[in-house]
């Protein structure tokens, strides 16, 4: 005789019978089953990215780059007279079969010849060809090839390229064009589907899906990144990074790759710091950042608790280039920059990037602790070169006399210290004492002959009496901390007492 049971009911009547089997006891009525079996959420179906393809594609474009590369004609020109001159010296005759060296009214001249660069991707910004893409896509590049989904291609004119976000702006002569719907990057969330497309090798219309991994990624570039789980390989870099909603939340640069593929992690460019780099490309052809003069770097736990900060955050002053604006606002090596305007440093990432987005000749004010207390800087952000460091001048290599008094108070640390000689003043810039030997609790801070103490637990020591005085204050019981320069930069050491 035939049943019918229904789908969930079966797999009930399967499921207690297994239990049934297994305690070796007899059948249990189904409806004993299905009351113990627990009821499970119903799961949420896949999202269907075909129709956001069909939106979003035909505002997606391949680039292709071409660079010039002087070339010889003759083929071989330079080898061959290589080869001339090796046997002309070693065997004092010329390569057989070649003439002896002579006038050569028709020597081969140099050449350029064009040749396939590389390939990226990029989107339609506005309808009348302006279209986005990173800045390393198109670097180097004589020559750059838009194509589109309808497969018409055009010659790109470089707008402009902004190395630090790696966002680039190009432009091709056309009108009527399919342009994608920029995104509000504070409604993206982790964990929720994006989408990419692409060039990934060169393959056109390539299209890959993932989740957000996290956002505000630091990976110690200018702007935080969106990481996400999408596969990107090479080629995928300019292409967008598209929403469930059809909008552009980030365009794909990096990856994360031990094998130059693609290994589970990607990065994005969020959208809105895009935006606002590639409006500056198109109204001046640069951007324009705030720039202050400080190299700088992060307090780790142990120097924020030793120095009275509390929690390690903020930016630590390693360098201040001269004249800069933060030379001018008083601010010093060993400064804690803990915050900017209105906003908290946390990291140095923080202050890097409240000052590139200011606009040149703002005023505004730095929060710095300093020996033990906070106090408030008036600066003006000055307009910065990414490519600025600081230029302040090494500690000379020469030997010189070295300036009396001397002490030894500092031994029971590792320490011997003498006063800096006037030359010495001079040529660093800055007041302190000179370190001539260090062992024991000092070196294994990382203290060496030759560097400069500038500080000690909060106090500063332009001598040797007053780097005696310091240390008979310090708590001998807790690690003590000390500012010294060495060569360019300044920064803390923690001489922990030996136990």
């Amino acid at each position: 005789m035939m049943f019918k049971v229904e789908g969930h009911k079966l797999r009930s009547y399967l499921f207690a019978f297994g239990l049934a089997c297994s305690a070796g006891v007899g059948f249990l009525p189904a409806t004993s089953a299905v009351a113990q079996t627990p009821q499970t959420p119903q799961a949420r179906g896949l999202p269907d990215f075909a129709d956001l393809v069909e939106q979003v594609g035909p505002a997606v474009v391949g680039i292709r780059t071409v660079e010039k590369v002087s070339t010889r004609s003759g083929g071989g020109g330079e080898m061959d007279e290589e080869m001339q001159e090796f046997f002309r010296r070693f065997f004092g005759q010329p390569l057989p079969g070649n003439p002896r060296p002579g006038p050569r009214p028709n020597r081969p001249q140099p050449q350029e010849e064009e040749r396939p660069r590389g390939v990226g991707s990029g989107f339609i910004l506005t309808a009348d060809g302006y279209v986005m893409t990173n800045a390393h896509v198109i670097e180097d590049a004589s020559e750059i090839l838009v194509t589109l989904t309808d497969k018409r291609e055009f010659k790109a004119k470089l707008i402009g390229a902004d190395k630090r976000s790696d966002v680039a702006v190009v432009k091709i002569e056309a009108t009527g064009l399919p342009v994608v719907k920029v995104g509000d990057i504070s409604k993206l969330r982790v964990g929720e589907w994006v989408m990419a497309i692409g060039s990934p090798f060169g393959l056109e219309n390539t299209v890959t899906a993932g989740i957000v991994s996290a956002k505000q990624r630091d990976t110690g570039d200018l702007v935080p990144l969106i990481q996400t789980d999408v596969a990107i390989n090479p080629g995928n870099s300019g292409g967008p990074l598209i929403n469930l909603r059809g909008e552009v939340v980030g365009i794909n640069s990096q990856i994360y790759s031990r094998s130059g593929g693609y290994m589970g992690i990607s990065f994005s460019i969020p959208i809105d710091e895009a935006i606002r780099v590639s409006d500056q490309l198109r109204t001046t052809g640069r951007v324009s950042r705030g720039l202050i003069g400080v190299t700088i770097g992060s307090v780790s736990k142990d120097v924020a608790e030793s120095l009275g900060l509390g929690k390690a955050r903020g930016a630590v002053v390693s360098s201040v280039v001269p004249g800069s604006a933060a030379d001018k606002a008083g601010v010093r090596e060993g400064d804690i920059i803990t915050k900017y305007g209105d906003k908290v440093i946390e990291t140095p990432s923080d202050l890097s990037r409240s000052v590139a987005s200011t606009k040149p000749g703002v005023k505004s004010t730095l929060t710095v602790f300093r020996n033990g207390s906070s106090r408030e800087l008036s600066i003006t952000v000055a307009e910065g070169d990414p490519e600025t460091k600081p230029t302040s001048k090494r500690q000379s290599d020469r030997e010189e006399p070295q300036a009396k008094p001397s002490s030894t108070a500092g031994k029971s640390i590792g320490l011997v210290v003498s006063d800096l000689t006037d030359a010495q003043k001079k040529e660093l810039k800055a007041r302190g004492v000179r370190i001539d030997a260090a062992t024991d609790a000092a070196a294994r801070a990382g203290l060496r002959e030759g560097d400069v103490i500038l500080s000690v637990g909060n106090i500063e020591v332009t001598s040797v009496k007053e780097f005696e005085s310091a240390l008979a204050k310090a708590d001998k019981s807790k690690p003590l901390s000390v500012l010294f320069r060495r060569g360019e930069w300044a920064q803390y050491a923690l001489i922990r007492p030996a136990r």
